[in-house]
């Protein structure tokens, strides 16, 4: 059988930052099912604990480990500390991210920065210091979550996501041009609104879950196990001639605008 074992990821190492939220859980349940040992990194490892207990019940072995993405001290202790436990980082996981709601004329400095911070120079920091690992040890996977805001404006409150997630596309085609020659593939995820507790404001709002649902063709919102298939994919040997792309699980969304 040539190819019954193309997404299995028994062996490998995955670090999963922002492991505790709405996304992130489940991608480290995913990537364990699939056979990863699993890292659940996030400024609050004791949100971890759950995801973890669940990884260790299916054989895999999983911690829940403290950072903060915007420190550089605190990002090479995580990754020194999962290299001395294990050897090696085979798949990075970047979930992070935040989002401030402000209208393009009020916008302040404070809010631009912290958004731009969390959703791209915190992936940055993370993706320097494990490709400095992935180089050392001949490859790996790196898969980032941007947005279909990356290539889609929105008619309020979202200049800086957007933005942000626009430059985390092109840091993933970039990155994937560099460092093709150490065998490191690059990709990333945009997805349409998931209902997460980071979206859950603005959706409990009808008039604004029905403007979003209309533009979807499949007429309904994402959850967060729509992204894990695309994540398995780019995190496993299935993907390995794939690298700099980005691959939107919007329900259709951007096949119609």
């Amino acid at each position: 059988m040539k190819y019954a074992n193309m997404f299995d990821l028994k062996g490998k190492v995955a670090l999963v930052v922002g492991g505790t939220g709405g996304l992130g859980k489940d991608m480290a349940l995913g990537l364990a099912e699939y056979g990863a040992d699993v890292v659940v990194a996030s400024r609050n490892p004791a949100k971890g604990h759950d995801v973890v207990e669940q990884i260790l019940r299916l054989g895999r072995q999983a911690w829940a480990a403290q950072v903060d993405i915007l420190n550089e001290q605190s990002v090479r202790r995580l990754v020194d500390e999962i290299i001395a436990k294990t050897g090696h980082i085979d798949i990075l996981v970047n979930a992070a991210g935040t989002q401030i709601w402000q209208k393009a004329e009020e916008y302040t400095s404070e809010n631009w920065d912290a958004v731009m911070d969390m959703n791209l120079k915190g992936t940055f920091l993370v993706c320097r210091e494990v490709g400095r690992e992935m180089i050392r040890q001949g490859g790996g996977k790196i898969i980032s979550i941007s947005s279909v805001r990356s290539m889609l404006g929105y008619p309020e409150n979202y200049t800086a996501y957007c933005a942000s997630k626009g430059g985390l596309n092109m840091y993933t085609k970039c990155l994937a041009a560099e460092w093709a020659k150490y065998n490191i593939n690059v990709n990333a995820i945009a997805p349409t609104f998931i209902e997460t507790p980071l979206t859950r404001g603005m959706l409990s709002d009808k008039k604004t879950c029905n403007a979003l649902l209309n533009r979807i063709p499949l007429k309904r919102l994402g959850r967060p196990e729509d992204l894990v298939g695309a994540l398995i994919y780019f995190a496993s040997p299935a993907s390995d001639f794939i690298t700099g792309q980005i691959l939107f699980c919007d329900g259709g969304v951007t096949s119609t605008q």
